[in-house]
């Protein structure tokens, strides 16, 4: 998957400018450092830099609503192709969210090629783990536990919610996520042909289906939302639909919310102040944790 065009051109002028020119430059830094500056959330708390696998050295950050106390946990998987990223340029979203009522969590994991498919899922299981265990020193309710992910992080938080190997290995099941929230996640994305990827996820059919989230619904899954952008070229829309007809033909409760004219990059962007407009991406994941998890009440989305 490559960064294409779709995902900024909707964007003001000078914002797709920007994003353009940064993202396809490779200068990822220097963009969510930008935005992170401008969309910090005023009150949030925050604690950077803790430590969940010692041994690998992977560490999570979390921010959560001031006095917050029997709130609901989001876990937070970002994207880049299963290759790049880091916790600290998504501070904008966990910031975002703990404004709105959630504690959020946003964990490291290895990447490509330092690690395949067994070895980013054993970090991301390890993440969700640690956030049910220590969810009350944060004040947030660990029944109210949730799993969202965008692009390739939401593939990773996918595979949580269906194949139940992984959580298994942390002594945890599907079942015991209130859901799952997936932002342009590819979850049936077979055959593979870039090289990168057959090295990830195997070069045979019986390894690669071990990296599909559709193949794995059996009907023991958390309910689920699907958030897919339109105008998505990195990853097709398909890729939703197909995993909410498993869970439906499973009798599993599952939305589909697919926006028309947002891109890839769009769709988590419409987390930001400046650009939400452009799609009801806040609006619609707060009203899913909250029909899920009816604690405490959840913030409604305002101009900031």
């Amino acid at each position: 998957m490559h960064l294409g065009s779709s995902s900024w051109r909707r964007l003001p002028g000078h914002l797709a400018f920007l994003i353009g020119a940064c993202l396809l430059g490779g200068c990822q830094t220097l963009f969510f450092g930008g935005l992170n500056a401008v969309t910090g959330a005023r009150g949030v708390q925050a604690t950077r830099g803790v430590v969940f696998d010692p041994a690998r050295g992977l560490a999570l950050d979390v921010y959560r609503p001031p006095g917050a106390s029997g709130a609901p946990v989001v876990v937070f998987f970002y994207g880049g192709n299963w290759k790049s990223g880091q916790r600290q340029w998504y501070r904008w979203v966990g910031e975002t969210l703990a404004r709105h009522g959630v504690v959020a969590v946003i964990p490291d994991y290895r990447k490509w090629p330092g690690a395949r498919l067994d070895g980013f899922m054993h970090d991301a299981a390890r993440a969700v783990a640690w956030t049910r265990t220590h969810a009350q020193r944060f004040g947030a309710d660990p029944r109210a536990l949730f799993v969202m992910g965008h692009s390739a992080g939401a593939h990773i938080g996918a595979l949580l919610a269906t194949d139940a190997r992984w959580l298994g290995a942390e002594g945890m099941l599907p079942r015991d996520l209130r859901g799952f929230i997936g932002l342009a996640g590819p979850y049936d994305f077979l055959p593979l042909t870039d090289p990168d990827f057959v090295d990830m996820f195997g070069d045979t059919r019986t390894a690669q289906l071990r990296s599909q989230p559709v193949h794995f619904v059996t009907g023991d899954e958390p309910p689920m939302l699907l958030l897919q952008g339109g105008a998505d070229d990195i990853v097709a829309s398909r890729n939703a639909s197909s995993l909410g007809q498993a869970l439906r033909r499973h009798g599993e409760p599952v939305t589909l919310e697919l926006y028309p004219d947002v891109g890839h990059a769009g769709i988590l962007l419409a987390l930001a102040q400046p650009f939400r407009s452009k799609a009801p991406v806040l609006v619609d994941l707060l009203a899913f944790v909250r029909a899920e998890a009816p604690v405490q009440p959840l913030a409604v989305p305002t101009a900031e």
